[in-house]
């Protein structure tokens, strides 16, 4: 990583996704960007899915990532709930693909191993570290925005 590169973190959801933007030149990893892309619970699900689209090209169009890391799905109790966050997903990488980015998954154990060392880190435990990484005031809010951070970070490890 000579002249730095740009990368994005994705916390992949319908009504809220969460995105991350940094900067990684030498081993350092800066704050370029973060937050979260909120759709209308009472729209129609696809108008949904095309918010969240437009949210993302604009934010490819912006920041103009070289990769983007995208958390894996974690199954929970509701399966009709992770298939509509699997359906944002999909957006999420069709619009990576769409810009020409490369995308990189990982679970959620190997993203806290990536900032934290350890698989098994608490949530808190890994927000604390993205905090301390990027020399921020205090964790990133909301929660979707910090662990795409966390994503951003994770695919700052890998060997280019």
């Amino acid at each position: 990583m000579n002249e730095g590169y740009i990368l994005m973190g994705l916390d992949p959801g319908y009504g809220r996704m969460g995105f991350g933007v940094v900067f990684v030149n030498t081993g350092k990893v800066e704050l370029v960007d973060y937050g979260v892309m909120v759709t209308t619970s009472g729209d129609a699900f696809e108008i949904r899915l095309l918010s969240l689209a437009n949210d993302l090209s604009d934010l490819f169009a912006q920041h103009k990532p070289h990769a983007v890391s995208i958390e894996k799905l974690f199954f929970g109790k509701s399966s009709s709930t992770a298939m509509c966050v699997a359906e944002a997903r999909g957006v999420a990488m069709l619009m990576a693909a769409q810009a020409g980015t490369p995308v990189f998954e990982f679970t959620p154990a190997q993203i806290k191993k990536a900032v934290t060392g350890n698989g098994a880190a608490t949530k808190s435990g890994m927000q604390k570290m993205v905090k301390e990484l990027l020399h921020l005031p205090q964790i990133p809010k909301p929660d979707d925005a910090a662990d795409a951070l966390a994503a951003a970070i994770a695919v700052s490890n890998k060997k280019w």
